[in-house]
């Protein structure tokens, strides 16, 4: 049997057990937040705002003392610690869900509105999701402030819960499809009334032409009081802060209209009843703003589906590894170093460590890597990703919102928030044009009132309001960036800058750091050469034996080359001494002999082995470290940063679209031409110091080029924040992934030419819509003025016009 939350009064999901004690009686609620918001209700005494809610649900309005009572609890440590993220110096974010937003216009009223407040830092409102990511110095504003002025404001907010979303996404759903049935029906039956005076006129007897006015109206009563009513909330809200919105003109259309229909039908003449257009007005108006929805929402999905993956619950083992029993525990209250089970088919909760078990691991929705990745102990595994083979068991590293997956949305959330210069250009503007229509409207009713008759006017007046209203132009670049961000985002590419997409789509040079991100970071051994008299495969077998104990990158590459390989000859190591930046040495009874030997620079080797030979001075590309002995050298390896696989062809990916390509390291001048070579770039700068690499940058803009900078270290950090758009690499460092502009999440460095592709088909279709917003209204209004449109034929050319941008628009999430 389906329960309701005690709190909030939505259905309670399977298997969620969430109880509050209220008049010596559990009462269950659906999440941890109602819990905690209801408890906290509770123990402040205030138990009676139950009992007076219950009283008349539907209908209780609180008063505003009681209002702003219930939102201080949203100030309690308890309640915040559940959504609020705590900061230095007073710092907090949170991540709010909205309610009431019909446009981008809204949008920019509520940031406006929070941005006034002191203390409010930083407001991002993705229009696709309505979500708010807010944050706020907790000295000087409080959360419930913060919730008051988006209520005062007129719209509803409250902490995000992606549950809570999707039920009242649903009814929202609901609730539009129930509209637009009961207008579609009413205009059907409204046209029905009205056909025979269109017909027929003044020739209908009084009577019966009175029995077609009374019909009509009964008809549009629920399409007036009913369907209509998401329009004039958005007027009233417009008027309550004194700007001109979309819904206005909408709302001024509909009253207008029905008053004249009153005032025919109190004459009852047969020249037209008025009310048929209204039932078709708002038919057509509803069938538009339902197919936005939903193309806002495929817009955003990516968003919302990256926020969803991480479930709420998880399977915790408490007393790992005495004993394998587990409990149901909430993921949000997991700590560091808590030990958790995830079978097959199940969604990793946590950032963390494979302690046992082996499996496979689809990360394909955070990274785009399409095949599953092989997982075992000691390996790291990522929040969201989905086991597909069997148990594994691991130890939580960080806690939910460190996740790398929260990092992720984050940068979502404020990729979908930010608004490059023509969006804000294109909102002004459609803020402007609203008040400008309705001007124009005031001599146009009068021109044709003295020109022709006030039906006339009512009628040419009516079609200028709803036929110029600028929903195409307001829904032109959000859209178009919403569906470009998460067509990227599948692809692991998180676009984080404001400008990003815009300047990507104009990008003439690519500047690229070498190690971490052309090349792998990690050394391998490339060649073996023998020296002495020792073959390669002993050699080997005895450096080996000096790095067992290490875990520098010399040692890792030298243990990983060759594994199998077995010694020839007995071989036994003691008094092993390790020189920090200079090797490793250790006396080696190898082959029945003790000898003293030495691994690492040939200086260090030399103090051993004595002068290095002629031999040993071997041109290479990348590093060289030597083996020797009290005999001399033996063995010299050449060890080289591997290129990572994909990048030759991006490289000739982007070569071919005309950009210059250039390389920057503080590497040596053979291994730097040797990569630049290799990828057959236009140009490299070796030993570069951070300031050589911004300067180098400078140059290039000083020339006019717009630069693009990928890197991933700490080093990179400058040269990432003087580039007109930077791109940190996966496996970066935090500081240079945080103040890049974008993020790649996997090695594939295939992305990059995707990346300036999809940045520039977004530019072209955002031109796109903008130039056919602009020519649309420049055909719309001397057209409605003229009196050759009809108000429904307005409405349903306003919403076609809409549709057609978001339908152009959508074309972004079409992955190349």
């Amino acid at each position: 049997m389906k329960k309701n939350c005690f709190h909030c009064g939505l259905e309670i999901p399977e298997h969620i057990h969430l109880p509050v004690i209220y008049d010596n009686e559990a009462r269950e609620t659906c999440c941890m937040g109602c819990q905690a918001v209801a408890q906290s209700i509770i123990d402040a005494g205030l138990g009676n705002y139950y009992k007076q809610r219950t009283a008349d649900a539907e209908k209780a309005v609180l008063p505003e003392q009681d209002i702003l009572s219930q939102l201080k609890l949203y100030d309690l440590p308890e309640v915040q610690a559940e959504f609020v993220e705590v900061g230095e110096g007073g710092r907090r974010e949170a991540v709010l869900m909205l309610g009431g937003i019909t446009c981008a216009a809204c949008v920019w009223l509520i940031e406006q509105q929070l941005l006034r407040l002191p203390g409010v830092k930083r407001v991002d409102l993705n229009y696709s999701t309505h979500r708010a990511r807010v944050s706020w110095n907790n000295g000087q504003v409080a959360l419930s402030d913060i919730l008051l002025r988006v209520q005062s404001t007129g719209y509803t907010a409250s902490p995000y819960d992606a549950q809570k979303v999707e039920e009242s996404a649903n009814k929202e759903r609901r609730q539009f499809i129930v509209r637009l049935a009961v207008a579609g029906m009413c205009a059907m039956q409204t046209m029905m009334f009205a056909l025979p005076t269109y017909l027929y006129g003044s020739d209908i007897e009084p009577l019966y032409l009175q029995i077609l006015h009374w019909g009509g109206f009964l008809m549009v009563l629920p399409v007036v009081f009913y369907c209509a009513v998401p329009f004039y909330k958005g007027a009233l809200r417009d008027l309550k802060n004194r700007r001109a919105g979309m819904d206005t003109p909408i709302a001024l259309a509909v009253l207008m209209t029905f008053a004249a229909g009153i005032y025919s039908m109190m004459q009852n003449t047969g020249e037209g009843m008025y009310f048929e257009s209204i039932a078709m007005l708002v038919f057509f108006l509803l069938g538009g703003r339902f197919m936005e929805q939903i193309a806002r929402r495929k817009a955003g999905d990516a968003a919302e589906r990256l926020v969803k993956l991480v479930p709420a619950f998880c399977h915790r083992l408490k007393d790992y590894p005495n004993s394998d029993a587990t409990e149901e525990a909430v993921v949000a209250k997991l700590q560091r170093g808590d030990v958790v089970v995830v079978k097959p088919g199940e969604v990793v909760p946590v950032d963390g460590t494979v302690l046992a078990g082996e499996s496979e691991v689809n990360e394909a929705m955070l990274t785009g890597e399409s095949l599953p990745v092989a997982k075992r102990a000691d390996d790291k595994v990522i929040a969201g990703t989905l086991n597909a083979a069997s148990p594994l068991i691991i130890r939580t590293d960080t806690a939910d919102r460190e996740t790398r997956l929260s990092h992720i949305v984050k940068l979502l959330d404020r990729a979908l928030a930010q608004k490059p210069r023509v969006a804000e250009l294109a909102e002004k503007y459609a803020s402007n044009f609203v008040a400008a229509e309705l001007i124009l409207a005031i001599p146009v009713f009068i021109g044709w009132t003295l020109y022709a008759d006030a039906q006339t006017a009512l009628w040419i007046t009516v079609a200028l309001l709803v036929i110029t209203c600028p929903c195409a132009l307001s829904l032109a670049t959000p859209t178009a960036l919403a569906a470009s961000t998460g067509s990227l985002a599948k692809d692991g590419v998180l676009i984080g800058g404001k400008n990003a997409l815009e300047v990507l789509g104009q990008i003439d040079d690519v500047v690229f750091d070498k190690t971490g991100t052309l090349t792998r970071g990690a050394l391998s051994v490339s060649r073996i050469i023998a020296l002495g008299r020792l073959n390669n495969e002993d050699g080997l077998a005895v450096a080996k034996a000096l790095e067992q104990q290490s875990e520098h990158p010399v040692a890792r590459a030298i243990l990983n080359y060759a594994p199998d390989k077995i010694p020839s000859g007995g071989l036994t190591v003691g008094q092993r001494v390790n020189r920090v930046g200079q090797g490793v040495s250790a006396q080696i009874t190898f082959c029945g002999e003790t000898q003293i030997w030495a691994l690492g620079r040939a200086e260090f080797v030399a103090g051993i082995a004595g002068a290095l030979t002629e031999a040993a001075h071997i041109p290479h590309n990348g590093s060289m470290v030597f083996l020797g002995n009290q005999s001399g050298f033996q063995t010299a390896f050449l060890l080289e940063d591997e290129i990572k696989e994909n990048t030759a062809e991006m490289s000739a990916d982007l070569k071919a679209k005309g950009i210059r390509l250039h390389l920057l390291s503080g590497d040596r001048e053979a291994a730097v031409a040797h990569v630049a070579q290799t990828l057959v770039l236009d140009a490299h700068h070796a030993e570069a110091t951070p300031e050589d690499k911004l300067n180098y940058v400078a140059l290039l803009q000083k020339q006019g080029r717009k630069v693009l900078m990928v890197g991933d270290g700490i080093n990179d950090a400058p040269v990432l924040a003087q580039a007109d758009v930077s791109v940190a690499v996966a496996g970066g460092a935090d500081v240079a992934r945080d103040g890049a502009d974008v993020v790649l999440l996997n090695d594939d460095m295939r992305v990059m030419p995707l990346m300036l592709d999809q940045a520039r088909r977004t530019r072209q279709i955002i031109q796109q819509n903008l130039t056919w917003a602009t020519a649309y209204n420049l055909i719309a209004v001397p057209l409605a003025v003229s009196g050759y449109v009809e108000p429904w034929i307005a409405a349903l050319g306003m919403s076609l016009s809409s549709l057609l941008v978001l339908g152009n628009a959508l074309r972004l999430l079409k992955r190349r």
